[in-house]
């Protein structure tokens, strides 16, 4: 009786997904003393914080948590960083998981100092995602100016010349063409799921025209316009002619609280249309700013009194009603949007120089489910379950989130994760 006859346990925990999250669950475990396996799909670390101008509601740039957070990971040896890694499968029982990890050659060693001498020398191009294909990159390319591990990728579209160019040029020896794809199998004892979101393709709301007028853009589209390592270095202008747009409208809900889209509300979407009307704000002093919405929900103090600022501005106006419809007025690019005003029953037609979509989050696991044994509620969002134990998601992928809140989530499921290694 005095026997433990169970599995053994693991020593190391797993963290799938290198975000904001990601980042503080494998730190927090590691910290206190276990060994972490970070698992990243893309060549960074950093998700979506790292392709946001500011926070709300302190409108800080990113680089206020990522930096900590970087160095905290230099200097902790307890944890082991995989980028363009994916899990491809997980068996066993928690305690005592097999976790089968694919990594994609990068193309570059650890040589790399970052010089840039690479992309000077290459002339492939390809479509920039981090910028949502707003502009083009080199095929060698560093992922963005906070980008850790700070080391350059190369594209495999990169043509035969380009290849000879950017070995000859790398005076370190870091370019190796002969890397080839690994898989690697892994033990842990708990496996902590933080693979965020992903913008809602907003060309499936097909009233609201997105890919077919130029003028109308995502909320996450504007946010990188307006960062200063963005596809117009921090300029708002509009896509179709450059122009500063004089008048723009914001359309919440864009495909949120739709039975069609995503039937839930995405969380973040009016505190991130409220921090972009500061963003055009401070770039164009008297431009006017409309904002279509059917609620607005700024939870908490400070987020309130953010919306309190903002409503003082005799330059925003705030309109209940969702847009219903958008055309393009011939010539000019402009854009024709049609809404109800629900306080006051009048049909409202309006035409702005640019219109914004405040697209919802949906979680990455509804389009892409890892190969695991977990349990999801109907929009995609991995539901906890404690009594099993040994897998838990955290942040954006359990739930809709802002930054604050996908923290405070991580550092539970940290603890859950160590809990399960103690059998507690």
């Amino acid at each position: 009786m005095t026997t433990d006859n169970s599995a053994p346990v693991s020593g190391s925990i797993m963290v799938v997904g290198g975000g904001i999250s990601g980042l503080t669950t494998a730190l927090e475990a590691a910290e206190v003393g276990y060994e972490v396996f970070l698992v990243e799909k893309e060549a960074s670390l950093g998700g979506r914080v790292s392709q946001l101008k500011h926070y709300f509601p302190k409108l800080c740039p990113p680089t206020c948590g990522l930096e900590i957070n970087y160095r905290r990971l230099k200097d902790n040896k307890n944890i082991k960083v995989f980028t363009l890694s994916e899990v491809q499968n997980v068996t066993g029982a928690a305690g005592d998981y097999t976790v089968t990890v694919k990594t994609s050659p990068r193309f570059v060693n650890e040589n790399c100092t970052a010089c840039g001498e690479c992309a000077k020398v290459c002339d492939t191009e390809i479509s920039n995602d981090f910028n949502f294909g707003m502009d083009r990159k080199k095929a060698a390319y560093l992922p963005h100016n906070m980008a850790f591990p700070m080391q350059y990728v190369m594209d495999p579209a990169m043509s035969t010349d380009d290849r000879d160019k950017v070995k000859e040029a790398c005076k370190y020896n870091a370019v190796d063409f002969d890397m080839e794809e690994k898989t690697l199998d892994l033990k842990v004892g708990a496996i902590v799921w933080n693979t965020g979101w992903t913008p809602y393709d907003a060309t499936k709301i097909d009233n609201l025209g997105f890919g077919r007028y130029q003028n109308i853009v995502t909320n996450m589209m504007l946010e990188r316009m307006a960062s200063s390592n963005g596809p117009t270095q921090g300029k708002i202008v509009r896509p179709s002619d450059d122009k500063a747009p004089e008048t723009i409208a914001f359309a919440q809900c864009a495909g949120s609280r739709d039975e069609n889209h995503l039937p839930y509300c995405s969380y973040i979407c009016c505190m991130a249309s409220l921090k972009h009307a500061t963003y055009l704000r401070a770039q164009y002093p008297d431009a006017k700013i409309y904002i279509y919405y059917i609620d607005l929900r700024t939870p908490g103090r400070k987020y309130e009194n953010f919306y309190a600022n903002l409503k003082k501005d005799e330059n925003i106006f705030f309109v209940k009603g969702k847009v219903a419809e958008v055309s393009e007025e011939a010539g000019s690019g402009n854009i024709n949007l049609v809404a109800e005003d629900t306080i006051s029953g009048e049909k409202l037609r309006q035409t702005v120089d640019m219109l914004v979509l405040a697209t919802g989050m949906q979680p990455t696991c509804a389009i892409d489910k890892p190969n695991a044994d977990l349990s999801y509620n109907p929009d995609g969002f991995i539901v906890n379950d404690f009594k099993k134990g040994g897998m838990f998601a955290a942040g954006c992928a359990n739930k809709p989130a802002d930054v604050v809140t996908s923290n405070q989530n991580a550092t539970g499921m940290a603890l859950k994760a160590i809990q399960t290694l103690v059998r507690r």
